[in-house]
């Protein structure tokens, strides 16, 4: 799957612009969002080909809109990447078992970002 229409979703709005730089940068289209319900209403209504998610949001943290994006037939098969400052085992276990596709620790760099766009 080519990815051309990304999702970057983050509720800092430094991190989303860094994100989105990142994305754009690469000749993407990004979609931004910067809370869980915003996040989900973008997913269903642009249909994008990769989702980068931040966990610790306050209205929805990113494991409840990967549970909801996956109970939905027409996104569930979106890939979701992970990005937060959480970098335990565990949590990064807890992730895949949610359905994440992908997990990058803040701080990230560039490469990070576009190394996982290219596994896609």
């Amino acid at each position: 799957m080519a990815v051309r229409k990304v999702l970057c979703v983050d509720d800092a709005n430094a991190d989303l612009i860094n994100l989105e730089k990142i994305v754009t940068g690469a000749g993407l289209t990004a979609l931004t969002a910067m809370s869980g319900k915003a996040a989900l209403a973008k997913a269903k209504d642009d249909k994008p080909d990769l989702i980068f998610l931040d966990i610790n949001m306050p209205d929805m943290d990113g494991f409840t809109v990967m549970r909801e994006l996956k109970r939905d037939p027409d996104i569930k098969d979106i890939p979701v990447v992970l990005i937060t400052s959480k970098s335990q085992k565990a949590d990064k276990m807890w992730a895949q078992m949610q359905g994440a596709r992908g997990y990058v620790t803040k701080p990230y760099t560039a490469d990070q970002i576009l190394e996982q766009i290219r596994s896609f």
